[in-house]
């Protein structure tokens, strides 16, 4: 329960009303706000919740504004700020401050989400644990979800996202991570910062102020940038397959339904695990959770229960079935480092049938665009992928790139279209029985569209 007392002491808000009352949340939201929840009226760059301010208070039992408004209705708390986003940021660190309990940070250029999501389900087998849902990963939905702590949390689980050099510092400032967790460092968001290398300097920063550091020691250029930093406190725990590490998976084995791997510690300590995501990424993604929950003291026994139990996340490697034809929907999102990973696992799931990767342009890589996106299809020649559907204008210079026979091997078999909805279209032209497919591209291509066309047609 937040009383006004706490909202004052952690804003420094001026109360402009007489009721003293407590609030059971914190919401955004004027049209999913419930009854006794506070509402904070931000202003952002396509909606002012202040516009939204007397419908909010409808339902909710009072506000926190940050600009001084009209009479006040009777009966509800309102609390004038100098900025309400700043204010739901300070709110979220006083709460959080409150609480003595580890709090794992988790970031990385990808498998964010999957890894935030396996810690959550090994820790929440023993801790009862929070942890932001979706992809509230930024600076509004990271201290939102930390508005939900309370006294019966016991561990904190969070994913954090960033555009710019200095948002995961901010974010870490708000959250207090105990532990910060680096999955891997690639090209998401090279375009927007300018190099690697400051997209490597911007994960980092998660590991500023936590007492353990858990990052991926196959990966050799986040490595070398951990060796430069002179500050790092933190107790370093690494994971890998292929270089010595804390935590390791040895005797992988991969296929279309999953993986399965003994999961080793330093300490000789081991345990089979069979994982129900496939994806030699995803056996990496395990590892990271697991070596959080090991520092943790958390068993093996009880992490192998865990991955075990995990489904995966729609749109993220995900594996359907259409009346013979193999279709991996990997269209969350999309990279160049992520785009590399898929199509290579589908050229190593493919094996027996023509392998198709059906690939959308990426977005947000700025001046990098047309180089990385002939990369990709220079990649996609080098990988084997018998056909390659090229959706979107910088995917076609992918696909024009992959006609290029360089090294003996042979180009795929290319599809241009300009959008997912004209692929949808005309996609059964292309498969037939026993194909496998990969979906993917950024998010704003839509490429999940597609399987409409493969669902309608056979």
């Amino acid at each position: 329960m937040l009383t006004v007392e706490d909202i004052i002491k952690a804003t420094g808000g001026e109360l402009l009303s007489e009721n003293a009352q407590t609030f059971n949340g914190v919401s955004i939201d004027s049209r999913k706000i419930s009854e006794g929840e506070l509402f904070i009226a931000i202003s952002g760059e396509r909606f002012d919740g202040h516009d939204f301010l007397e419908k909010a208070l409808h339902k909710g039992s009072g506000a926190v504004v940050d600009r001084k408004t009209g009479p006040l209705p009777p009966g509800k708390v309102i609390i004038y700020v100098n900025d309400t986003l700043r204010s739901l940021q300070d709110l979220a660190h006083f709460l959080r401050m409150k609480f003595d309990i580890p709090v794992v940070a988790v970031t990385g250029s990808n498998g964010k989400t999957t890894t935030k999501e396996m810690i959550y389900g090994i820790l929440s087998s023993k801790f009862r644990t929070l942890k932001n849902e979706g992809n509230l990963n930024n600076h509004i939905g990271l201290p939102l979800s930390l508005t939900r702590l309370d006294p019966c949390h016991e561990a904190v689980v969070l994913e954090m996202g960033m555009n710019a050099l200095g948002e995961i510092r901010r974010l870490c400032e708000i959250a207090g991570p105990t532990h910060g967790v680096i999955t891997n460092i690639g090209s998401a968001h090279v375009g927007r910062l300018g190099s690697y290398e400051a997209v490597r300097s911007a994960k980092l920063e998660v590991l500023e102020r936590v007492s353990t550091a858990v990052v991926n020691n196959d990966d050799g250029f986040l490595m070398k940038g951990i060796e430069e930093l002179k500050d790092l406190r933190a107790e370093i725990i690494t994971f890998g397959i292929n270089s010595a590490s804390d935590v390791m998976a040895k005797n992988v084995k991969v296929s279309q339904t999953g993986s399965a791997f003994m999961l080793e510690t330093r300490e000789a300590e081991s345990v089979w695990v069979i994982l129900n995501v496939p994806g030699l990424f995803n056996v990496y993604n395990a590892l990271a959770a697991s070596a959080v929950s090991v520092s943790l003291g958390v068993r093996l026994e009880e992490i192998k229960t865990a991955l075990e139990r995990y489904k995966g996340i729609p749109m993220r490697f995900e594996i359907l079935k259409k009346r013979g034809i193999t279709v991996i929907n990997d269209s969350y999102n999309a990279n160049p480092s992520s785009m590399e990973k898929s199509v290579r696992e589908l050229a190593r799931l493919g094996a027996g049938g023509r392998t198709v990767a059906v690939l959308g342009d990426m977005r947000e890589l700025d001046a990098f665009s047309e180089k990385e996106h002939r990369a990709a299809g220079d990649m996609v020649r080098e990988t084997g992928v018998d056909i390659f559907v090229a959706v979107g204008e910088m995917m076609a210079l992918a696909a024009e790139e992959s006609r290029r026979v360089k090294g003996g091997k042979g180009a795929p078999d290319v599809y241009i279209f300009p959008d997912a909805n004209v692929a949808k279209d005309n996609i059964m032209d292309i498969l037939k029985e026993g194909d496998t497919v990969l979906l993917k591209g950024s998010r704003s291509m839509s490429m999940e569209k597609i399987i409409e066309g493969i669902t309608d047609v056979i």
